[in-house]
């Protein structure tokens, strides 16, 4: 008796879908793991660890996420010039309330992602935007509902 092959994805047989999520509150690292779990493919019952099986995703509304406690005023984002002592920080209310508020998405998510160049790749994928409004309506993403997935998703 043959056993069944064990299925391997190829670039051929991988179907990449859009989907969009609406962060209007939404607690931060609970999206942020189901986001990168679609980015990597992790979801598809044919999930290729060497593969780049992933969705694209769209986030709109990325100022409107939320951060349980006292997160928005103590998370702090650490960077370093390269110049010595040149240690950097802020925290994510200055970031949320600044010009580019998408960026605690792209971190979060990016974090939650493997380092390296599958992982780079995997986050060519992520699209995110401030506002409400995004140009890939042409690629008419279906909408993923994370707040529906468990009410803890949600925060008022």
């Amino acid at each position: 008796m043959a056993l069944p092959k064990t299925f391997v994805a190829t670039p051929k047989t991988i179907e990449k879908k859009w989907v969009i999520v609406d962060a209007e509150d939404l607690v931060l690292g609970r999206m942020a793991s189901l986001i990168a779990m679609r980015l990597r493919g992790k979801h598809k019952a044919d999930y290729t660890p060497n593969m780049d099986c992933g969705d694209h995703v769209v986030v709109i509304n990325a100022e409107k996420v939320r951060l349980t406690g006292n997160k928005r005023n103590q998370k702090t984002y650490y960077w370093h010039t390269g110049y010595p002592g040149g240690i950097k920080s802020r925290t994510a209310d200055k970031i949320l309330d600044g010009r580019f508020p998408e960026r605690v998405i792209e971190k979060a998510v990016e974090r939650m992602i493997p380092k390296g160049p599958l992982g780079r790749k995997a986050m060519r994928n992520l699209h995110v935007y401030a506002g409400s409004s995004h140009p890939h309506e042409g690629q008419q993403p279906e909408i993923l509902n994370i707040a529906e997935m468990n009410q803890k998703n949600k925060r008022a």
